[in-house]
């Protein structure tokens, strides 16, 4: 998918919401972690697969916090497999996909570090690789980009 652009950089908070739209995914909310080189997605029942000589990743996706519904199932190809270390210092071996986002009406496609985030307080961290030269952090303010509807907000905020 071809990125749109815009002459300047869009301003966001220190968390936003985004969308899968390719997955069908219209919201997760996203810590804004410059200080992470690459992008993370917590995912469960993580598979890598062969079909037709290709290797493909597929996992389920639940986009609300510290809830199990709302699951979405996804393949796609797996492009790498990289060493990460994360903020408390563990090296492990994640799977990449790529992935397009829409943060603020603009999608574009992004490398997506899959892993388990179970004890962190976001489903995702975009990191520094994605918002090169398309958002600038205002780590003050949250959500500068808007926020989905209510019943949306409030199915994040019950869990289950």
């Amino acid at each position: 998918m071809a990125d749109a652009t815009r002459s300047e950089p869009t301003l966001v908070g220190w968390r936003e919401w985004l969308a899968f739209p390719e997955w069908g995914i219209p919201a997760v909310k996203v810590k804004i972690d410059s200080g992470a080189r690459t992008s993370a997605l917590h995912v469960d029942d993580l598979e890598i697969v062969e079909r037709d000589g290709r290797r493909i990743a597929t996992f389920i996706v639940h986009p609300w916090q510290r809830s199990e519904r709302d699951g979405v199932e996804v393949s796609v190809p797996l492009v790498d497999e990289r060493s990460v270390t994360s903020s408390s210092g563990e090296t492990t071996t994640r799977p990449v996909v790529m992935a397009v986002i829409e943060l603020d009406g603009r999608p574009h496609e992004i490398e997506l570090t899959l892993t388990r985030r179970d004890d962190m307080g976001f489903r995702m961290l975009l990191g520094r690789k994605a918002m090169e030269g398309r958002y600038l952090v205002d780590p003050s303010h949250s959500y500068l980009t808007g926020r989905p509807d209510l019943a949306t907000r409030r199915r994040n905020r019950s869990s289950a």
